[in-house]
């Protein structure tokens, strides 16, 4: 499958994480201004378990909002949240201006004597887009939806008065699935849930993204999959990548990350297999490219410009 959009009318969007110290938030604000130079659909920040970074989430997507042109997408999770726990935080969120999330069920603890507690009572993504919604709905009055995904170059739903609402998909199955059939289920309930778009979790061949695309798309979803991309610049953190995700090894971005001896040689290593998919995945009619930037602009940029999406 291919197209004859041009890369530089892709849109691309990034992920972010609140700062864990005062000099991180220093670098923190000049990554997201150098992200910004590049006109992303949005820059999403995420959001710990429980709420854990709650109030350094919120300050970071407020400081988006009110310091760049772009728009702030906020993670939420299930974890730990009751319903009237989880509907506070939308409305806090909503309040301040932050009108699109992604909604994540989130990772349950490992301690199986707590997993209870930490759980809450929201127990899928689905839940949380249709607690969204409804919390959304309460405060505006309802307007008619602009259709998702309708505009090439556009990602997020202008309609005022209207949240977008993103979601995860697992091109190579979430750790806990145990099999492509029910992560579409999944998926399937986040869309009739009210999902507006889905954003993947890290994979390493674009072939794995096309394909679970096919397969869902075969099942009914209608909804945008965009594919996220993380340009990974040392062994140490692609082992960590897998260890969390549950991904195949790539065996020859982790044999080039390893016999490379010079850091700088290393994280060209990284954007060059990063900018290579992205090119890939765009020639493939991909809709958007999300990267995953863990606080760095140089490499994400890196790889946006390579691939000619700016």
């Amino acid at each position: 499958m291919t197209t004859g959009v041009r890369a530089n009318d892709i849109p691309v969007s990034f992920e972010v994480y609140p700062p864990r110290d005062l000099a991180a938030a220093g670098s923190l604000v000049t990554t997201i201004k150098e992200l910004a130079t590049v006109n992303p659909q949005f820059i999403s920040v995420t959001f710990g378990a429980g709420g854990s970074n709650r109030r350094s989430s919120l300050d970071v997507l407020r400081f988006i909002k009110e310091h760049t042109h772009v728009e702030a997408l906020a993670h939420l999770t299930c974890v730990g949240n009751s319903h009237a726990e989880a509907a506070a935080i939308v409305r806090e969120f909503l309040e301040a201006g932050i009108t699109s999330f992604l909604a994540l069920r989130g990772d349950a603890p490992t301690d199986e004597e707590h997993v209870g507690e930490f759980m809450g009572d929201i127990k899928s993504a689905s839940e949380l887009v249709q607690l969204i919604a409804n919390v959304q709905s309460e405060r505006v009055p309802w307007t008619e939806s602009h259709a998702p995904g309708s505009d090439r170059g556009r990602i997020l739903d202008p309609t005022p008065g209207r949240v977008t609402i993103a979601v995860a998909a697992f091109p190579n199955g979430h750790p806990e699935s145990g099999s492509t059939r029910r992560d579409i289920d999944s998926l399937l309930a986040k869309q009739a849930a009210g999902a507006d778009f889905a954003i993947t979790q890290l994979f390493f061949h674009a072939d794995d993204y096309f394909r679970f695309v096919d397969k869902a798309c075969e099942a009914g979803v209608e909804i945008p999959i965009i594919p996220g991309i993380m340009p990974i610049t040392s062994h140490s953190r692609l082992m960590r990548v897998v260890e969390l995700s549950g991904e195949r090894e790539p065996s020859e971005l982790s044999i080039a990350l390893q016999v490379e001896p010079d850091a700088v040689g290393r994280a060209r290593v990284g954007v060059d297999y990063a900018t290579a998919l992205v090119d890939k995945l765009v020639a493939g009619g991909a809709p958007a490219i999300h990267l995953y930037a863990f606080n760095r602009h140089d490499t994400v940029l890196d790889v946006v410009r390579g691939a000619g999406l700016r």
